[in-house]
Parts: C-alpha cells; sequence; structure tokens
C-alpha cells in the first residue's frame, strides 16, 4: 500500500548535469513508496525564457529523456508535461482569486531574482514571474499531494503552497487541500568543474549523459589546488574541486585520498584519473539508457501521454470540486 501521494517537477532548460542526479535517484525510490506525479514544468520556464522558446520543445524531450534513464518508470509514476495538464493553469487562476498580493511580494527569492536577472539586461518583472510560487502551488494542490520532495531552498515556497491550502480551506469551510509536507533530499551542491556554480552558459557542467572521453577531459580541466606546483608538493584538499567530488561520490576513499594529497604523495592528474573511473562507474549505465531511448522519440512520447491522462484523471477530480465549492463552472 502507497504511504501517500507526491508531486515534484522540474523547470526544462537543457541537459540535467549531475548536480540533479541526487534528486532524481530520491525521486526513483520514492516511487516504490508512494502514489508520484512528475511534472516537466514548461509553464514555468516561461517565466524567465518568455522571449526564447524556441529551444523549449528539445529542452522537454532531453529532460524526459533524462529522467526514464536515470530511472522513473512510467509503470510506477505519472511522468507528464505540465502544460498538457490544463488543470494546473485552472487552478491557477481560481487561487489567484483568493491570494493576497503580499503573500507573493514577501517570497524570498522574488526580488533577488528580479534585481540579479535586471543586472543581466532581462527583464521579468512580470505578473508571471510575481505568480510563479502560486503556479507552484497548483501544480502541487492540484493532485492533492500531502509530500512534496524538496531541497531547504524551496521550503519558503512550500510554507506559501499551505498558506495557500489553510486559506481556501477556511474561506470555503471544507478539507480539500491537504498542507502539504515537505522530504527533504540531500542536493548536491557540486561547483562546476572551474569552481564557480554549475551551468550551462559557464560551460563548467558535466551532463547527466555525458560521454566517456568528455567526461574525462571535463575532469582533467576541473581546478585543483593552485599552490600545487609539483606531483611530490604537499596539496590543500580543501581548496581542490576534485576532492569536493571524491566527498560526494567516493566518500569511502576520501580519508585515504586527503592524507595521501596532504603528505604529496598522489598527484593531481592520478586523483583525476580515479575520479574519472568512479564517475564513468556512475553514469555508464545513465548514457547507455539514455542512447537507447533517443533512438525511441515515439516511445518517449506515448510514455508522455500516457502520463498526461494519469495526470489529467488525478488533477480533474480536483477540479470538480474545487468548482462545486468556488460555484463555478456549472
Amino acid at each position: 500500500m502507497k504511504q501517500g501521494r507526491i508531486f515534484s517537477g522540474m523547470r526544462p532548460t537543457g541537459k540535467l548535469h549531475i548536480g540533479h542526479l541526487s534528486v532524481l535517484e530520491n525521486w526513483v525510490r520514492l516511487q516504490d513508496s508512494h502514489e508520484c506525479f512528475f511534472g516537466i514544468v514548461d509553464w514555468h520556464a516561461l517565466t524567465t525564457a518568455y522571449d526564447d522558446t524556441k529551444s523549449l520543445p528539445d529542452h522537454i524531450m532531453d529532460m524526459a529523456l533524462d529522467w526514464l534513464s536515470v530511472g522513473l518508470d512510467p509503470e510506477k509514476s505519472a511522468v507528464f508535461i505540465q502544460s498538457q495538464v490544463k488543470q494546473h493553469g485552472e487552478l491557477h487562476l481560481l487561487l489567484s482569486m483568493i491570494t493576497p498580493l503580499p503573500w507573493l511580494e514577501r517570497v524570498p527569492t522574488y526580488k533577488d531574482q528580479v534585481q540579479q536577472l535586471k543586472l543581466q539586461g532581462k527583464d521579468i518583472n512580470t505578473v508571471g514571474f510575481l505568480g510563479y510560487p502560486l503556479l507552484m502551488a497548483a501544480d502541487i494542490l492540484v493532485y492533492r499531494a500531502d509530500t512534496v520532495p524538496v531541497g531547504v531552498d524551496q521550503l519558503p515556497h512550500l510554507e506559501l503552497c499551505r498558506e495557500i491550502a489553510r486559506r481556501f480551506n477556511y474561506l470555503y469551510q471544507v478539507s480539500l487541500f491537504p498542507e502539504p509536507q515537505a522530504s527533504l533530499s540531500r542536493q548536491e551542491v557540486l561547483p562546476g568543474t572551474d569552481g564557480r556554480k554549475m551551468s550551462k552558459s559557464y560551460g563548467n557542467e558535466i551532463a547527466i549523459g555525458i560521454d566517456s572521453n568528455e567526461l574525462a577531459q571535463k575532469v582533467r580541466q576541473m581546478v585543483t589546488d593552485p599552490a600545487r606546483i609539483r606531483k611530490d608538493d604537499p596539496g590543500h584538499p580543501e581548496v581542490c574541486v576534485v576532492h569536493t567530488y571524491h566527498q560526494f561520490y567516493a566518500p569511502e576513499d576520501v580519508a585515504s585520498l586527503e592524507e595521501s594529497c596532504r603528505a604529496g604523495q598522489i598527484g593531481c592528474v592520478e586523483c583525476k584519473k580515479q575520479l574519472t573511473g568512479k564517475l564513468e562507474e556512475i553514469l555508464a549505465p545513465i548514457r547507455e539508457k539514455r542512447k537507447s531511448l533517443e533512438q525511441k522519440p515515439e516511445w518517449v512520447k506515448e510514455i508522455l501521454a500516457e502520463g498526461r491522462k494519469k495526470a489529467t484523471l488525478e488533477a480533474e477530480k480536483t477540479m470538480a470540486l474545487v468548482r462545486e465549492v468556488m460555484s463555478v463552472g456549472w
């Protein structure tokens, strides 16, 4: 028997990198114990990329391929595209009628992101961007999900979702929406190969589906201790990007590697070779499955279509109750 219902999603902005891997692996585990709905949230992508949508269909397919390659099972979970389940948009609209504007303006990331992107020459001071936490709430509540796997940075958005659920239930004297709780997962805040935030725009990311040669090249480019000139110089692993990756992907080897590095007994080239081997071991099965799926685009589309049907069925059940409670659509 399933323990509860989960919704989670990701914005399709390009191929996923290994920083997303722990999140997806958590989803794979949860689909065995929970009723899961996983949405490729393309409407959310429009909140910041509304002026350049040509690549969106390709990004959606890339995300579907990455999800399925890591192990999301369409027999266990509904995997779908957000915009194909119109009830997300309908609930967003209806919830906007009862959501106080200051609730959205106080979301911690709102003003920061508006300012940051303004410095980059992009205007996201739009109704759509202001309302993205409300759309996120609608994504969750339309399935009456009781659990949402999130990182710590998403907790304010989930608290807003709970507030909206409470307000709706109070206003209409019903118990329609549960107040979803967080399932905190370890999110790998991995740096890019150059030590900066991992980002495709910096060219410092390691894609989940990366091939062997490119993986080896990416690891060779990783920034190491700048003070270490010769192989036998004592190293400082705490400033080394390679060491950070070893901590995530080879924790059983970290102590000995750190000791050898500080003693100048292992060089950066050998350390990088070991990391390449560990990453190849993890990513090779994902890569092979992705290559296989790339040859079956119509089958992937069928999976998304079946996911849409499952999601629409449950979302419509919720919306029928919402319409009745709010006396609309009769």
